[in-house]
């Protein structure tokens, strides 16, 4: 099994990573020069409380990326997603089984008109995980669960043949015959976490210490919920109750990945998040102004991170 991985940061690192030092596959990671020159020196580290692991990759550029593979691992961020789809091309056979590892959802129109959707699976990953400026992988918590499926809901050979390499792994991997409802199920949460956490620039139990905090983020989680009612996917009580009562934790520590990218002045996915479930709160007639203000306040830290202001 031959298996394309885009991006060697914190995702696609562990989870190539575990598939590497398990001999389970034969891994190609396609990265940019620094990347690769990083890679070639000193290997592929991760620091993980499942296991510390170092291993030597077959690192690529996109101009040696030729053949069509078995599957694609796509693991960009969502402001490296064009480029991303140009790079793959080269690599997409008849055959090829393309697993986005990217939040949100809006990705999946955009592979599906430029793949066929036959191609494209659904995905999510379940993890903590971060990339250090030295190129180490920190896991940040015990999760490491990559989940994928069929969008039409069945149980194919390719998924089952892709769990079975996972399984030899130190990673969890689950074929599920639902990952558009499971997709539905993550944008809710992250979109209420990612978009609070940075408009407070504070973690879950920061905001839920202040008077009204939790009152805003129960606000914004039932809101999210309501957009993906309308879509077709009903967030189940019990996930409901769960989400209620992580994101209102006065001891939780939790925050989203976007908050820790605002706080180093990087690049944050606004769009393809918060832009998106604001596109689609005004699409089914739903109040919009927790959205709005969320996105203004991303887009305005862009403005200032353009302008050299930050």
């Amino acid at each position: 099994m031959h298996i394309l991985c885009l991006g060697a940061g914190g995702i696609g690192g562990y989870f190539g990573g575990r598939l590497v030092e398990a001999k389970a596959a034969d891994v190609t990671f396609l990265v940019r020069p620094g990347r690769k020159a990083q890679l070639d020196a000193e290997g592929l580290r991760v620091e993980s409380v499942h296991g510390d692991f170092a291993v030597q990759v077959d690192a690529r550029l996109a101009e040696e990326i030729r053949a069509p593979v078995d599957y694609v691992l796509l693991t960009c961020k969502a402001y490296d997603f064009e480029s991303a789809i140009e790079a793959i091309k080269p690599a997409v056979g008849p055959d090829t089984a393309i697993l986005p590892q990217l939040n949100g959802m809006s990705h999946m129109d955009t592979l599906n008109q430029a793949f066929g959707k036959a191609r494209v699976l659904g995905g999510i990953a379940a993890i903590g995980i971060t990339m250090l400026p030295d190129g180490r992988i920190r896991h940040l918590n015990d999760w490491h669960t990559i989940t994928f499926g069929e969008q039409d809901g069945s149980i194919s050979p390719r998924i089952m043949t892709l769990k079975a390499a996972f399984d030899l792994t130190k990673a969890r991997a689950d074929a599920v015959p639902d990952i558009m409802q499971r997709m539905w199920e993550k944008v809710v949460m992250l979109s209420t976490l990612a978009s609070m956490t940075s408009l407070m620039r504070a973690t879950v139990g920061e905001i839920a210490r202040v008077r009204d905090g939790s009152g805003l983020m129960l606000a914004l989680l039932e809101r999210n919920a309501r957009i993906a009612a309308a879509e077709g996917y009903p967030m189940p009580d019990a996930v409901m109750q769960q989400y209620q009562r992580m994101l209102t934790d006065p001891a939780s520590q939790m925050a989203a990945s976007m908050l820790r990218d605002v706080e180093r002045k990087g690049p944050v996915e606004a769009d393809h998040i918060v832009g998106f479930m604001l596109e689609k709160a005004r699409a089914h007639g739903l109040d919009d102004m927790l959205h709005r203000i969320c996105l203004v306040h991303l887009k305005a830290y862009e403005q200032r991170r353009t302008a050299g202001r930050l």
